[in-house]
């Protein structure tokens, strides 16, 4: 994440481990730049000068070539004081500046990032100045400083700051002078010879987390320690990721980032400006939110909080802010951003159900990972593994309901989409994700729903005044509630889908009707609903009044649980054993058939006046006007069968079910269309049904469209279903019907 704009994109996994307390702070040069001190070759520059001595050519190859350490080397043999005539000279040359603005910021920043929980400091560095020393004595705090080569073990119990290279003290002996890394011949005994300090570094790598700070490519600091480190690598040894704060020009960030990888150091990359300016506001801002803890993040959720989300660049983006504000396990900046006013955008949802996350972040989630590396997984902020005391436990057999549990991440996260009730985008993205809410959500959204039916009960106009200035689609207008009510009473078809109608015929045609298989059947057809994105169209005025109609908010089709009903089942009316099975069945086909005509008018595509049945299914026998799109229409063919196979066995129960039919009031066309679908070529009418009860149907459903009981539309509809029943041999019945009415 950034915490500047411009400034370079800090890896969340070095972020996690920094808060988990396994990340040492590498310091070079650098850092000190803002003090007015030099790097590395401005100090030898400075040292050739100190001296009056111009570099010859092997010198200046030296230098040249970014040999810095060699070129000190030559100075000092070249010197007829000797090294330590060339090193008194470094006391005047790391002399900083005080006065300049932000002298010391980097180092504050530094102390307070190199300082665990814990309380322990864990910071090392390779510069011989003091500015360390100040900022100590500035803060008082009570920092160890350990200088080469008595260097203590890194392990765990290590705690303060380490000059690796020595240290310049006040009044420098000329031992404290022989101790200081500069030479290369000071690098070879530290790092070949000796090897305490290669010692040192290979510890310190096996066992925490290095952040390379203030060094550069080429710098020999640099080149010494991942020499060391390859070494290592080769003969076995497993060290931890590195990262390294890295500078690169225009055009040149691809080689640069390429360079730093092969020397086993993943880069943390920021534009060269103004002597490091990007990396000097990044430690000082990452400094400040981890010394503020929580609230620090919390901080960070108010400053992004009303940035656009979708306008995030790499140049400034709100967007991996906040989400690493919001991971932190206490839950507290979650909860802030729940509770701001006004409510953060819905645009949110998007990145927060976004799988940017994967293998290295399971620790940041209290997930312990396995020691084989998921290159594959993927997992969001709102949808990830569950840690150890909130996972559901394996099981062979269980009541039901054992959904992982949330953290107080996903608690208040929920809190703040129970604010956004009037918005369709969040059903949608609820349904999208699988169409079962979580039970802890589902418990929120109807308890918000229902605090928000009592105060306009009350009539408490204030309070929800209140709720509509912090929060404008807090309050859901009725088809919003109509469709949360679908949702969370699981009338959304899920993803998945556990029914096979293949396997079900397969037993059945070897079974039979069996009480089980009939409930089987019954599940599978059962219908449900699928919600996507409405089709919106151009608003001819601005004074046109939100929406009203479930149509205009989401785009809803009736389906039923399994898929290719039609496909899987369309030859069992052939079968022996299905005819046989059909009057049995007829109650159940007629009452699926009623929900599906229930979920229509819920959602407003039918009421008692009309539905649209008739464009979902032309005609209600074998037409080629029937073209099957719809998967819930099959509901109306098993009825027809069903009810005629009925009508053989026992009449009087057809009659009776007929009777029921015409008594409904929801939709009396599909009653209608039973009767008129009776093929005279395959089932004689029987005597006292064929002709009785059509004309009972057919008297019922005209009488109450003349009567005005039904739209206009609706009356050419049946008219037209009328005319078909001359063509299904059943001609009579709708004359006679149409005589007497």
């Amino acid at each position: 994440m950034q915490f500047t704009k411009g400034g370079p994109d800090v890896p969340e996994r070095l972020l996690q481990a920094h808060e988990d307390g396994h990340v040492v702070f590498f310091c070079g040069a650098g850092i000190s730049y803002p003090a007015g001190l030099p790097g590395f070759k401005g100090l030898v520059d400075k040292l050739y000068e100190a001296r009056n001595v111009v570099p010859d050519p092997v010198q200046a190859a030296a230098i040249r070539g970014g040999r810095y350490d060699t070129a000190v080397g030559l100075l000092e043999a070249q010197d007829i004081g000797g090294r330590e005539t060339v090193r008194k000279a470094l006391v005047d040359i790391l002399r900083p500046d005080l006065t300049k603005p932000r002298a010391t910021d980097t180092h504050h920043a530094l102390l307070t990032l190199g300082t665990t929980r814990k309380g322990r400091t864990w910071l090392v560095t390779t510069n011989f100045d003091r500015l360390f020393e100040t900022v100590i004595a500035e803060t008082q705090k009570p920092v160890e400083c350990l200088r080469a080569p008595l260097l203590p073990i890194p392990k765990r119990r290590w705690d303060g700051l380490i000059y690796l290279h020595g240290l310049l003290t006040e009044q420098p002996s000329p031992n404290d002078l022989e101790r200081l890394v500069l030479s290369s011949g000071d690098f070879g005994l530290a790092y070949l010879t000796e090897r305490w300090a290669a010692r040192f570094v290979s510890e310190l790598f096996r066992s925490y987390t290095v952040c390379f700070v203030g060094y550069s490519l080429g710098d020999p600091v640099l080149r010494y320690m991942t020499d060391a480190l390859s070494a290592d690598r080769l003969m076995g040894e497993s060290t931890r990721e590195m990262f390294a704060f890295a500078t690169y020009s225009t055009g040149k960030e691809a080689e640069q980032k390429q360079a730093w990888e092969a020397k086993g150091v993943t880069p943390i990359l920021y534009k060269a400006h103004l002597r490091h300016a990007y990396l000097h506001r990044t430690l000082r801002h990452w400094s400040e939110t981890y010394r503020d803890g929580a609230h620090g993040k919390e901080r960070i959720v108010v400053e992004c909080a009303t940035a656009n989300p979708r306008a995030s660049l790499k140049q400034d983006d709100p967007v991996s802010r906040m989400l690493w504000a919001l991971s932190d396990a206490s839950g507290l900046p979650a909860k802030r951003f729940a509770e701001l006013d006004p409510v953060p955008s819905l645009d949110w949802l998007e990145p927060l159900s976004d799988a940017r996350f994967g293998y290295p972040d399971l620790e940041r989630f209290g997930v312990r990972p396995d020691r084989d590396v998921d290159a594959n997984l993927a997992f969001s902020l709102t949808q990830r593994p569950s840690p150890y005391h909130l996972a559901p436990w394996m099981t062979l057999a269980d009541a039901g309901g054992r959904a992982g549990q949330w953290d107080n991440i996903v608690r208040h996260l929920a809190h703040w989409l129970t604010r956004h009730l009037d918005d369709p985008v969040l059903l949608l993205q609820l349904a999208k994700l699988g169409g079962r809410v979580h039970e802890n959500l589902a418990q929120q959204i109807e308890h918000r729903i229902r605090h928000l039916m009592d105060l306009e009960s009350q009539g408490n106009a204030s309070e929800l005044s209140r709720i509509r200035a912090s929060a404008p689609s807090a309050i859901p207008r009725a088809p919003m509630r109509t469709l949360w009510r679908i949702l969370l009473t699981g009338r959304v078809r899920s993803n998945i889908h556990y029914h096979d109608l293949h396997t079900w015929k397969d037993q059945f045609v070897r079974y039979g009707l069996t009480p089980t298989l009939r409930l089987e059947l019954r599940e599978m057809l059962t219908p449900r609903i699928t919600l996507n994105e409405a089709h919106t169209w151009p608003l001819e005025s601005d004074d046109i009044e939100r929406p009203e109609r479930v149509s205009d908010l989401v785009d809803w089709k009736i389906v039923l649980s399994t898929d290719m009903v039609q496909h899987h089942l369309g030859d069992l009316p052939n079968d022996d054993r299905w005819k046989a099975a059909m009057p049995e069945l007829l109650s159940d086909f007629n009452a699926l058939l009623r929900d599906v005509l229930d979920l229509m008018r819920e959602l407003g595509g039918a009421d008692d006046r009309t539905d649209l049945s008739y464009v979902h299914q032309p005609s209600i026998s074998q037409h080629p006007q029937n073209r099957g799109f719809h998967d819930w229409t099959a509901l109306i063919d098993f009825v027809r069968e069903a009810w005629l196979a009925t009508s053989i066995s026992s009449p009087d129960r057809a009659e009776v079910v007929a009777g029921g039919m015409v008594a409904d009031s929801l939709s009396p066309v599909p009653p209608f269309g039973y009767v008129r679908s009776y093929p005279e070529q395959h089932h004689p009418p029987q005597p006292g049904i064929g002709v009785d009860v059509g004309r009972r149907i057919l008297v019922a459903v005209v009488s109450r469209e003349l009567a005005g009981e039904y739209s206009s539309s609706r009356f050419t509809g049946t008219a037209a279903r009328c005319q078909a029943v001359r063509t299904t041999g059943a001609g009579d019945i709708g004359r006679r019907a149409a005589y007497d009415v």
